[in-house]
């Protein structure tokens, strides 16, 4: 298993929010984010502050044997 980001982008989008704003917070754990990297979960609460929402808006587990069937 392993994590997914790509709600995370999608609701930076929805938003009109760049990754550069998200940068600020953290460059380092941005690019982590990125490439579905493992983060420390107080910059995941962070991010859920800033965007007033839950951290199933952001991310999501993805099983390895799916993704490599999709």
């Amino acid at each position: 298993m392993r994590f997914s980001y790509n709600k995370l982008f999608k609701l930076l989008i929805d938003r009109g929010i760049n990754k550069k704003t998200l940068r600020e917070m953290s460059a380092t754990s941005v690019a982590k984010l990125g490439k579905g990297g493992n983060v420390n979960t107080d910059v995941l609460l962070r991010i859920c502050g800033a965007l007033k929402c839950d951290v199933g808006d952001i991310m999501e587990f993805i099983d390895d044997d799916k993704a490599v069937e999709e």
